[in-house]
């Protein structure tokens, strides 16, 4: 057993940041990664998920503090594996003390401090950042019929390439980006129909880049937006999604009432036939490990001050949304809201 002044729970961009900022700040810590290698779920991204997947800002606005993100070669957004080869490094570059793969089952208090129990050990920290995002806990809504459809049902983390859809009638599922950019290859070999559970907005082409940082640099002031700037949560008009749009493949429907045994089917009677459901409906955090500390309400969430636990204030949250820090889970967040949690932490550490 080791104790650390720090213990960092995820070696994504937010734990990454936030090892960046402690390192910096000569605090004696650790970073857990569960993943085998560097570069969080984006290294899962190309090598056994979407392999198509691209940030859809462009490098420069997706950079984490210390180290700017080198552009990728002929490509205006970065390819996942880009992605992931930047965060290995950087890693590198700031020689942080990751351990991998550690799977973190449980944080329980102990003697006055924290204690993180791992799969390889146990560390016990003065304070704790838990930084293990969202992409190991799928979200996938329990709509009427689920259980009569013979078709084939999937989220966005079990899709890999359109090829296996040659031919099919797929139905996608979602207002959002991941949504948008998958229809978009997908309606290239397969018949496709589009459902939304509110119309999907689209940025203006080509302003991608600076509209994402400002948007989410007013997040991060927390001085709002008057709607000119667009919403994170928008469609960029990424390459792929403007040649969906021009040929006619973006054309949403309201979300159909139910599932059948062959299809969906919407409450005015339509039907439509579907070898294959994607839902991409987003995810939820992975917070599991913290269960021993009794941080969550009665609503199942962790009331936060800022991104430090109300119930545990040796606990802080990054990277989970804007719950947890605006724009917290983009790149360009990441950095933003670990540097403000690390500020408390050292304070805290400094007078403690």
């Amino acid at each position: 057993m080791r104790t650390v002044d720090v213990a960092v729970i995820g070696g994504g961009p937010a734990g990454l940041a936030a090892g960046y900022f402690l390192r910096r700040a000569k605090a004696d810590c650790v970073i857990l990664d569960g993943q085998g290698d560097p570069g969080g779920f984006w290294n899962g991204f190309w090598n056994e998920y979407w392999d198509s997947l691209r940030l859809i800002s462009s490098a420069e606005h997706s950079s984490l503090p210390g180290w700017p993100m080198p552009k990728e070669p002929g490509q205006d957004h970065p390819s996942a594996r880009h992605v992931a080869d930047y965060l290995a490094e950087y890693e590198r570059r700031h020689d942080l003390p990751v351990r991998r793969p550690v799977t973190v089952s449980e944080v329980r208090r102990a003697d006055g401090l924290l204690e993180v129990v791992g799969s390889t050990g146990t560390w016990r920290a003065r304070h704790v950042v838990s930084a293990t995002g969202t992409w190991r806990r799928p979200y996938t809504p329990d709509h009427p019929g689920r259980e009569l459809f013979e078709g084939r049902q999937l989220h966005t983390v079990d899709y890999r390439r359109p090829e296996e859809f040659a031919g099919q009638r797929v139905v996608v599922v979602g207002g959002g980006n991941a949504a948008a950019q998958l229809l978009a290859e997908l309606s290239e070999v397969a018949h496709t129909t589009w459902v939304t559970r509110r119309p999907p907005r689209f940025m203006a082409d080509g302003v991608y880049g600076r509209v994402l940082r400002d948007t989410a640099t007013r997040r991060v002031q927390d001085v709002g937006t008057d709607g000119s700037a667009g919403s994170l949560d928008d469609i960029v008009m990424v390459p792929s999604v403007r040649r969906a749009r021009d040929r006619g493949a973006l054309k949403a429907r309201p979300m159909f009432e139910r599932l059948t045994r062959t299809g969906v089917a919407w409450a005015d009677g339509d039907e439509w036939a579907a070898d294959a459901v994607l839902w991409c409906t987003g995810f939820r955090p992975a917070l599991k490990h913290l269960a021993p500390l009794e941080p969550f309400d009665s609503d199942g969430r962790i009331p936060v001050d800022g991104n430090r636990c109300l119930r545990e204030p040796y606990l802080h949250l990054l990277g989970y949304g804007d719950w947890t820090g605006a724009a917290s889970d983009t790149l360009l967040g990441a950095g933003h809201t670990a540097e403000a949690a690390v500020d408390r932490i050292v304070e805290d550490l400094n007078t403690g």
